[in-house]
């Protein structure tokens, strides 16, 4: 199976938004935050684009 990467690109979402509140690990937290640095994005974006990547790309098993 091809790896795939995600790749940064401009802020997309102009609509309506809502509070959604996670509990991650510490040490996932700091990776985050070393992407964060690494690209002047908030956390938030690069959660926001890491979750949407995996929804457009994600496979269930068992269907």
């Amino acid at each position: 199976m091809e790896k795939k990467k995600l790749v940064i690109s401009p802020k997309k979402y102009i609509g309506e938004t809502a509070v959604v509140s996670a509990r991650l690990p510490n040490d996932l937290i700091k990776r985050v935050d070393e992407i964060c640095e690494a690209t002047s994005r908030t956390r938030n974006e690069i959660l926001q684009m890491c979750i949407e990547f995996a929804v457009d790309n994600i496979e269930i098993q068992g269907r």
